[in-house]
């Protein structure tokens, strides 16, 4: 009975062993929660990205002053019937 005993024991620990320290266990399981919440949070920013994208291509198809103010902004458009003017800050030199 001592040896019925003894090897089911042993088989407990080695089982035991495989679950906290084996391939597949409990350090594989915790290293796979934290890739899955970090891709998780990669994928909430990407997210919330192309929700702002798409929100700006629907401005653009149905506003023309959206286009408008883009082409302003970052094409430097300007009417024929406007005058452009670009105001250079001046820098105060330092008086000693």
């Amino acid at each position: 009975m001592r040896v019925v005993t003894a090897i089911l024991i042993l088989l407990v620990l080695a089982l035991q062993y495989r679950i906290w320290f084996g391939q597949h266990g409990v350090k594989d399981y915790r290293e796979l929660q934290n890739d899955l919440a970090r891709q998780e949070q990669i994928n909430a920013t990407l997210q919330q990205r192309n929700q702002l994208i798409e929100a700006d291509i629907k401005d653009l198809r149905n506003a023309l002053e959206a286009v408008e103010e883009r082409a302003r902004n970052e094409l430097g458009f300007v009417r024929p019937e406007e005058t452009f003017f670009r105001l250079i800050p001046m820098h105060e030199e330092e008086i000693d």
